[in-house]
């Protein structure tokens, strides 16, 4: 057995973590700063400003679709080869690799076309029309987002394959990369070119166009399950078995694609009854709030999911091995960790939320702007100690390969909860339901995951 596999059922759980969560943590945290970028300097271009920030909310969740995707094969392919590696059983790793590379390449082109092709109804489910101007900039930064989806699928797709293989340091300095591109880029275009939300795309697209070119470079130098032609051809059972694992990942990025777009609509509705926001001037800003605040807690579910998803080899491995109490242990030390995100980032949203509106050009923007943000900030995120806690438990149950519940808990969670609760509470309370549809489906799931954290242990021989 390599070196590198065997470390995983022998060395000390806190160095292990450290190995996988934190690069895999710093690569998931450096890719949702993509989007956020764009957001904070086209938030600070007077021309552009909350018009910009709304057509960057409508968007989003279109680049979550092509992430959900990708997380699946990618995230998926990753438990896979590290179960398969913990039996012994390199010849099925190494097809998985093989199919899932296939598949990412292929599912990016496909959504590409349908964006391409699709613009305009695409981006009217998703809330674009809440008035021309914020329409218009949509349309233009879709367009070249779209043409980079190839880029940014097989990159993030990648990117768990490669931490599988013995390689989070390249993956994290792969996708370090890319947004270094990105960060230099945007100024240029959108200040210096002044070319808009199309300079704001074209930076993200070549960034996300080094991340990939990086990740295929890696490919033809695999340590540990290289792939051969032959592992390429798709296999029906292997394609089954690693995007069954990667369910989850899917869900959750999926499920918040649906969440999103009901509250953009619901923001969209119910802004135009509020006396405020039901003038015309005011109409974009709280497309404009909620699309910052959402960004905020990508940050945050970016260091959730990475200190998560850098533990799957780890505890698949083992798993695979038979060595549940090191799979006890580990799974102890993530909901310490978890939790005390959690902990940190609610005191940042209660405790400074006007600087964090700061970031986002509150200062050329009108004191509404700066009100909603504030009460947005505090009550949207409120129960986000839960929301961390929540995600832990949906992505370490994927890791121990019980595929079903955690599918089961990310679906209550994101559909029933999330998209049910983002329609339902509007009605009464206007955009303050909006608000208030997060914390709600936050702590109600908090107490399916206590039973299902309860349940984990036992197994364990906790």
């Amino acid at each position: 057995m390599n070196t590198e596999t065997a470390s995983l059922g022998s060395e000390r759980m806190g160095t292990l973590m450290r190995r996988y969560s934190l690069p895999c943590t710093i690569s998931l945290l450096v890719g949702a700063l993509y989007n956020i970028v764009d957001q904070i300097f086209i938030a600070n271009a007077a021309y552009l400003g909350s018009y910009g920030n709304a057509a960057n909310t409508v968007v989003f969740p279109l680049t979550v679709i092509a992430l959900a995707a990708a997380v699946m094969i990618g995230d998926g392919c990753c438990a896979f080869v590290s179960l398969s590696l913990g039996r012994g059983e390199t010849a099925s790793a190494r097809k998985s690799v093989g199919n899932s590379v296939v598949l990412a390449a292929a599912s990016g082109l496909l959504l590409c076309a349908v964006y391409l092709l699709l613009p305009s109804p695409i981006l009217t489910a998703f809330g674009g029309r809440v008035n021309e101007e914020t329409f218009r900039l949509s349309r233009e930064y879709f367009f070249w987002i779209s043409l980079g989806i190839p880029f940014y699928m097989f990159g993030q797709a990648m990117n768990p394959i490669i931490r599988a293989d013995g390689s989070p340091k390249f993956a994290m300095a792969s996708t370090l990369l890319g947004a270094a591109v990105n960060i230099i880029l945007d100024p240029v275009f959108i200040f210096a070119f002044r070319w808009g939300m199309m300079g704001a795309a074209v930076a993200t697209v070549a960034g996300q166009a080094v991340t990939a070119a990086l990740a295929l470079w890696y490919l033809a130098r695999m340590k540990l399950v290289k792939p051969r032609a032959g592992d390429l051809r798709l296999d029906r059972h292997i394609c089954a078995k690693t995007l069954a694992l990667g369910m989850t990942s899917f869900l959750s990025q999926i499920s918040l694609v649906a969440a999103m777009a009901a509250i953009n609509n619901m923001v969209r509705k119910y802004g135009a009854l509020d006396p405020v926001f039901g003038e015309a001037q005011y109409a974009q800003i709280p497309m404009a709030v909620v699309g910052i605040v959402m960004k905020f807690f990508q940050i945050v579910i970016s260091i959730v999911v990475g200190l998560s998803a850098g533990c799957i080899p780890i505890a698949g491995f083992n798993m695979g091995a038979g060595k549940k109490g090191r799979v006890r242990e580990l799974f102890t030390r993530l909901l310490a960790a978890e939790t005390a995100v959690g902990v940190i980032a609610l005191l940042i949203v209660e405790l400074f939320p006007g600087a964090l509106i700061k970031i986002f050009g509150a200062r050329s923007e009108s004191a509404y702007y700066t009100q909603f943000a504030v009460r947005a900030f505090r009550v949207y995120l409120s129960m986000v100690v839960f929301a961390c806690v929540n995600k832990a438990c949906f992505i370490f149950l994927q890791a121990m390969g019980k595929a079903g519940a955690s599918t089961a808990l990310s679906m209550v969670r994101e559909i029933v909860f999330g998209v049910g609760f983002a329609l339902l509470l509007p009605v009464f309370w206007g955009l303050d339901g909006v608000l208030f549809s997060m914390p709600v489906s936050d702590a109600l799931t908090f107490l399916i995951s206590l039973l299902l954290i309860r349940r984990t242990y036992r197994e364990l021989g906790g």
